[in-house]
């Protein structure tokens, strides 16, 4: 157990599960609370028989969705301009709003999906959706799928390098990179594949 720092092991030993669900619920609203680094913690105990590796997949994809849902309320409550009036607030600077702006405008809907593995993006992505005025029937389909694939990816992460938490954690650090260039380049892909099906018309 040495490979997960003391104070982790404690909290989870006090509130178990409660931990990722808290976690990740509340980095999915709009507040910057380390869900991932919860979640992370979680799987890599359950490598240890502390906690159950599906339970902790569960919980988390659970909590994402409903608090990306919540968060995807006070976007479309508050609107754009609570996001600029009070974002700074929580860390939504300026920057980050422009970032989600370019993302939406390249990839609509589907940034709801891609910002679940954009650190900074995955706070406030919700919120940001629900201001655009994007419908909730497609909000929750791209926000579930993505909460599945998220959960699942990094859970299986912290169970597999349980033992080596400092690897874990720079390897985390540039998941959101990674992610963001593979759905880059499948998005790519399948546009040049419907566009060499057109020519062929």
């Amino acid at each position: 157990m040495s490979a997960v720092p003391e104070w982790i092991v404690d909290l989870f030993a006090r509130y178990g599960y409660l931990v990722v669900f808290a976690g990740v619920f509340l980095e999915n609203t709009g507040l910057p609370v380390p869900g991932e680094t919860a979640l992370l913690a979680g799987a890599a105990l359950a490598k240890f028989g502390r906690l159950s590796l599906p339970w902790v997949i569960a919980t988390a994809i659970g909590a994402a969705i409903l608090g990306d849902n919540l968060g995807f309320l006070i976007g479309r409550l508050g609107g754009r301009a609570l996001a600029e009036r009070h974002g700074g607030k929580v860390g939504l600077t300026r920057a980050r709003l422009a970032q989600f702006d370019r993302f939406f405008d390249r990839h609509g809907a589907k940034t709801v999906f891609i910002a679940r593995f954009v650190t900074g993006l995955r706070v406030f992505g919700a919120v940001l959706a629900g201001a655009s005025g994007l419908s909730w029937r497609k909000f929750l389909f791209y926000n579930a799928t993505g909460a599945i694939v998220w959960s699942s990816g990094v859970g299986a992460a912290g169970y597999l390098l349980a033992y080596s938490w400092e690897t874990l954690e720079r390897w985390v650090g540039r998941t959101g990179l990674i992610a963001l260039l593979v759905i880059g380049g499948i998005a790519a892909l399948a546009a040049l594949r419907r566009r060499h099906v057109t020519e062929q018309r």
